[in-house]
């Protein structure tokens, strides 16, 4: 796994909620709370050709979310948020990883908010 991949998705959703809504970023204490973890980052070969080699890999990372309302309680939830995106296989992972982890980035804290705001 990329070890800025936490990092880079905290940051993202930070700026989302913040820049989406009305909300402060708080230290403790706040009305609401979001805990997560990466439960997933793999490559997987798709596209399989005759030869049997790929023609995509597919990345696919995974996050456990729990959103906990003190207000309201009733709006807690846990759910795995998972997204992928293709890439040719004649690149190198390395090449496009930056590329793949900003978009598998952006939606899923499109899901994450969607989710957290939904009964707004």
């Amino acid at each position: 796994m990329v070890p800025t991949l936490s990092r880079t998705l905290t940051e993202a959703l930070w700026d989302y909620f913040t820049g989406q809504t009305n909300l402060v970023l708080v230290d403790r204490g706040g009305d609401l709370s979001l805990d997560g973890t990466i439960t997933q980052y793999v490559v997987q070969p798709v596209a399989i050709q005759g030869n049997e080699t790929a023609a995509m890999n597919r990345l696919t990372i995974s996050v456990n979310v729990k959103f906990i309302n003190k207000t309201d309680p009733k709006q807690n939830w846990e759910t795995t948020f998972s997204r992928y995106q293709d890439y040719a296989s004649s690149y190198n992972l390395s090449a496009v990883q930056d590329l793949l982890i900003k978009d598998i980035t952006d939606q899923l804290v499109q899901d994450i908010f969607n989710k957290a705001v939904v009964n707004w």
